[in-house]
């Protein structure tokens, strides 16, 4: 009987892992106030409308893009790596947002697209060119809707800080000035993965 309890336990939590994409066994942490769950489906719902767009525009890497989930707090994993083919997340770390969507009240931010106001913007951003500026390699990012269309002229990258923890932590991580700022361990995972794709990779920020 044990056998037979411990055999259906295992074949469930395979279902589970494969039904919410996690089967490489990245899980999101326990302490987020959010169910696991609910995040899935959030994550789900943004992988299914990446799908789509990039089924409408061949320029675009059909394999890998970026989510970065804002519902999430900032000390926890939020940036996930995903294989839209596989179904599954294949890496995620830290990521700060601006300084400027802070509201002063735990768990809500704000966005905006305007230039100087240091915030984060939501949308779809297509991954761009790198250079090399104060923060060493950092990537442009390109906005491809209307609430982040000024990502260029505002100069929001992907870039690396040595402030940003790698693991995650209970407080709050530091603030970017607007763009998605990880950690430099991280990057170099992330940099390996753009440098080496034929096209363009997207990232979606949402809330």
């Amino acid at each position: 009987m044990k056998k037979v309890f411990l055999g259906c336990f295992t074949v469930m939590a395979l279902y589970f892992g494969y039904r919410f994409g996690l089967k490489n066994n990245l899980v999101l942490s326990s302490s987020n106030p959010v169910a696991k769950d609910v995040i899935n489906q959030r994550l789900k719902k943004q992988v299914d409308s990446i799908k789509a767009f990039i089924a409408k525009n061949s320029a675009y890497n059909n394999e890998i893009a970026f989510f970065i989930d804002m519902k999430i707090k900032s000390g926890e994993n939020r940036f996930f790596v995903y294989h839209l083919k596989e179904n599954k997340i294949t890496d995620q770390g830290l990521v700060a947002h601006g300084s400027g969507s802070e509201t002063g009240q735990e768990g809500q931010l704000k966005f905006s697209n305007v230039p100087n106001s240091n915030t984060t913007s939501l949308g779809t951003y297509s991954i761009g060119n790198n250079y090399y500026g104060k923060f060493g390699k950092a990537y442009k990012l390109h906005g491809l809707d209307k609430t982040n269309d000024k990502a260029f002229e505002r100069f929001i990258v992907l870039h690396y800080f040595d402030k940003v923890p790698y693991e995650e932590q209970s407080e709050p991580i530091c603030n970017s000035l607007g763009c998605p700022m990880v950690n430099e361990k991280f990057f170099s995972r992330l940099e390996k993965t753009v440098d080496v794709s034929e096209k363009k990779i997207l990232l979606k920020i949402y809330y």
